[in-house]
């Protein structure tokens, strides 16, 4: 079943499909005979169109009038209550995301044009502030926020050259403005967390317990959460952890490997638990996407996994190296898809009944290295996205 805008197709007895030339602008039922059920019972095919017209072949003798009318009523209740989800367009998203390997960051919008954008270097993170302007990274050390209309830069901070990081081999995979307008950076490398004012002066800093320190590895996404700590995503070993603001560990998750042994690679064929974002939900629970693990998991305080995303989700689609989360008002998750391959999807919304209501697939403008996206407005409604609890 495709819930575009192309033939959406329904048989509750067989997976045939016999729709001619399926258009969006009219809604067909069709009947097949069959020897097991009266004429014309035994496919309903849909195609998504605007009017409804029943065409069947004409009643068998066999039958009496009362009875095939009574089972053709029958065929036509028990399709129409899936009418509702067949018929439902996927929604309209528009929203940032950016592609190191296209040197590009951009705005899309509902309709699917580039409404902004920008050329960036290497990205792992970013945000579109309340105020509208855009805190991203140019390279692994140089972090901007910049005006959409001007391109102006109105913030910057160079992790490469301050705050005794000169001649270090330093690389930044997370940053945040918090609520009090400061903001933190994650260095990996140095292996600590900057709370820096409005000058870029420090105000103070969180050191990071790493056990395989390395600039490119020691964290990916790390948000301040409600509660004042961090949840940090140690990449390279494999662990979520919660630190208080005077560095003690308030909590921690090591990433399961589920059994599988370790894999090189990016893509599909590589496999890991090198986590990439952790969020912590309304209800206590902690969201991670983990990074070449191929899915998603929610965990308890406790450590327990209640809900996962893995491959046998979604036949015919392929997950990654997953990325960036975001839960969206619905309660839908949108996944990033990184490094998967044109066969499939970049950015994937998905239900907590594991279905996919909208996608993004395009691999003209971006590629095989979307890493980071946000969803700002839904069929025109703007989202109210919080970092640390929806991204």
């Amino acid at each position: 079943m495709n819930v575009g805008n192309k033939l959406i197709a329904y048989s509750p007895i067989s997976n045939k499909t016999r729709c001619p030339q399926p258009t969006p602008t009219r809604f067909v039922a069709f009947f097949q005979h069959d020897a097991d059920l009266p004429p014309p019972a035994k496919s309903l095919v849909f195609c998504y169109k605007t009017d409804l017209r029943l065409i069947f072949p004409p009643f068998s003798k066999k039958y009496e009038t009362h009875t095939m009318i009574r089972k053709l009523l029958l065929c036509i209740c028990m399709a129409a209550l899936d009418v509702g989800s067949l018929t439902a367009s996927p929604p309209k998203h528009r929203f940032i995301a950016s592609d190191s390997s296209k040197q590009r960051v951009a705005i899309i919008a509902e309709d699917g044009s580039i409404e902004w954008e920008m050329k960036v270097g290497p990205l792992h993170d970013l945000h579109v502030l309340p105020n509208g302007n855009i805190l991203l990274q140019t390279s692994w050390t140089q972090i901007v926020e910049v005006e959409p209309k001007s391109k102006k830069t109105v913030w910057e901070y160079n992790s490469a050259k301050q705050n005794g990081n000169e001649g270090k081999k330093i690389e930044v995979h997370a940053f945040q403005r918090l609520a009090d307008n400061s903001t933190m950076i994650a260095e990996s490398g140095a292996s600590r967390l900057l709370n820096l004012n409005a000058s870029g002066e420090l105000i103070s800093q969180i050191p990071l317990r790493v056990s395989k320190p390395h600039p490119h590895r020691d964290t990916r996404l790390v948000r301040q959460i409600a509660n004042g700590n961090f949840l940090v995503c140690h990449e390279g070993d494999g662990i979520v952890k919660e630190y208080l603001p005077n560095g003690e560990i308030a909590w921690e998750y090591p990433v399961p490997l589920f059994g599988r042994p370790p894999a090189n690679g990016h893509g599909p064929t590589g496999y890991g638990n090198q986590c990439f974002c952790a969020l912590r939900l309304k209800n206590g629970n902690t969201l991670i996407s983990t990074g070449n693990g191929h899915r998603v998991i929610e965990v308890t305080p406790s450590k327990e996994i209640v809900w996962q995303l893995t491959n046998d989700d979604f036949p015919g689609i392929e997950l990654a190296w997953l990325t960036s989360l975001q839960v969206l008002p619905s309660n839908n998750i949108v996944i990033t898809n990184c490094h998967a391959g044109e066969k499939n999807p970049q950015l994937i919304e998905v239900t907590r009944e594991k279905k996919i209501v909208w996608t993004f697939q395009d691999f003209e403008r971006f590629g095989n290295a979307l890493t980071n996206s946000q969803i700002l407005t839904t069929d025109g409604s703007a989202i109210d996205s919080q970092p640390g609890m929806d991204r």
